[in-house]
């Protein structure tokens, strides 16, 4: 489908418009720009999605409007919707290898967003979002000499660790014997990787289960720094 016609295409189905820009960056903007669209990219990162999954995600946006946005983003090639096989046999949505790319973008916005002076500290976070976070705050340098394999359990769900050599790896699924598992809710994961949480509070609450080295299990969560927030423009004149 030509360019001109695809975007019509999209302008009718969302009712949005083009800049009409020659600049790709607005090109871009013009396919994932629309509100919500680059936070259903977010949560699809994690993998296949049914469409209750992400409105579990994402749960101020409203049926009508991910349904909208959904077909937007499968228009133009960044998600696929598709049939497991049997028993499943449920639809669920996925990105392309198009919209994977749209990973590190997403991950340098997070940087970029995370240096606000107005950030909301207190809005509650998806398991999505959690996972991006760890993947784009980790600080090389808090894992030197660490060689460690670790398993998240959250929300009902698995994610297998690795650090090694100063990366970190993140992927769906069970670890193969884990050096420590972690296991609680994404809040409180979150809380504890990138807001000051007590480690000894959140496991005594029970808010957080360790299986093996606890040490191992606290330094993983050490592993992550947020970039220094900008100051505050000054007051203008009243």
């Amino acid at each position: 489908m030509p360019a001109v016609e695809m975007m019509a295409t999209l302008e009718e189905m969302s009712g949005k418009r083009s800049y009409d820009d020659g600049c790709a960056a607005a090109h871009a903007l013009d396919l994932v720009g629309e509100r919500w669209a680059l936070l259903v990219v977010r949560e699809l990162l994690l993998g296949p999605r049914r469409f209750s999954d992400l409105q579990a995600g994402l749960p101020h946006i409203s049926p009508n409007v991910l349904s909208r946005r959904l077909k937007d983003l499968e228009a133009i090639g960044v998600v696929r919707r598709q049939k497991l096989p049997p028993p499943a046999g449920v639809w669920v949505y996925e990105l392309s290898e198009w919209g994977y790319e749209l990973e590190p973008i997403l991950q340098q916005l997070g940087r970029w967003g995370a240096r606000s002076p107005w950030q909301p500290a207190e809005a509650p976070i998806s398991l999505a979002t959690l996972v991006t976070a760890m993947k784009t705050m980790f600080h090389p340098p808090a894992a030197e000499g660490l060689e460690a394999t670790y398993e998240l359990r959250l929300a009902a769900e698995c994610f297998r660790v690795r650090v090694a050599g100063g990366q970190l790896e993140i992927a769906r699924g069970r670890a193969e014997r884990p050096d420590a598992v972690l296991e609680g809710d994404v809040a409180t994961l979150g809380g504890l990787a990138f807001g000051g949480q007590s480690f000894a509070e959140a496991v005594a609450s029970g808010r957080l289960t360790v299986h093996g080295d606890e040490e191992l299990a606290r330094r993983f969560l050490r592993l992550f720094k947020l970039p220094e927030p900008v100051a505050p423009p000054a007051a203008g004149p009243s």
